[in-house]
């Protein structure tokens, strides 16, 4: 997605996210799922669809508080799926629900999904996709891929010739603390 680095910059919605977000890593649980969440919901839209609902998600999804929304039943599922201001697909709301229920289970297993994501790391793609596959719901090679690109684990996000890519690199994220070579695919 290195073509961001030309059309993001002075973008209403994109400028921002390129700038503050995208490749950044993130260590916060309701951070990654939130993230985690709009991957899932961007699939079969476009990404500014979904930076332009971002305060609509996070109101709807109670600040994507772990805890609050694994917790959720039809009552939920009702008044999520009759809110104009998010995307309102079925699918997408009960994946993004069950996922919650997943990385509690994480949690508790590994004291956090960052934790998990962690001890996971460094994986080529196709790992990463097989492993998010048969841990969480709606997760395919693209919305995984994002994921762990826009959440820093993952190579692609900026070019080096970038300006936020030389922030990012200041940061050290995951995917620069390893062998690039890993995550060549063979």
């Amino acid at each position: 997605m290195n073509w961001y680095c030309d059309v993001a910059p002075g973008h209403e919605f994109h400028g921002p996210y390129h700038a503050e977000e995208y490749g950044f890593p993130i260590e916060d649980d309701h951070k990654l799922f939130e993230r985690l969440a709009f991957e899932i919901f961007q699939a079969g839209l476009s990404w500014l669809t979904i930076l332009k609902k971002k305060d609509h998600f996070i109101r709807a999804f109670d600040g994507f508080d772990i805890d609050k929304v694994a917790a959720y039943g039809e009552d939920d599922i009702a008044r999520l799926l009759g809110d104009a201001s998010i995307i309102r697909n079925k699918l997408k709301i009960n994946a993004i629900i069950h996922n919650a229920r997943v990385i509690q289970d994480l949690q508790k297993e590994q004291g956090s999904f960052a934790n998990w994501l962690t001890s996971q790391h460094p994986k080529p793609k196709s790992q990463w996709v097989k492993l998010f596959k048969k841990t969480f719901k709606f997760t395919g090679g693209e919305i995984t891929g994002e994921f762990l690109m826009s959440t820093g684990y993952l190579p692609g996000t900026h070019r080096e010739d970038c300006p936020v890519f030389k922030k990012i690199a200041k940061i050290n994220p995951p995917w620069m603390q390893v062998d690039p070579t890993i995550y060549e695919e063979g």
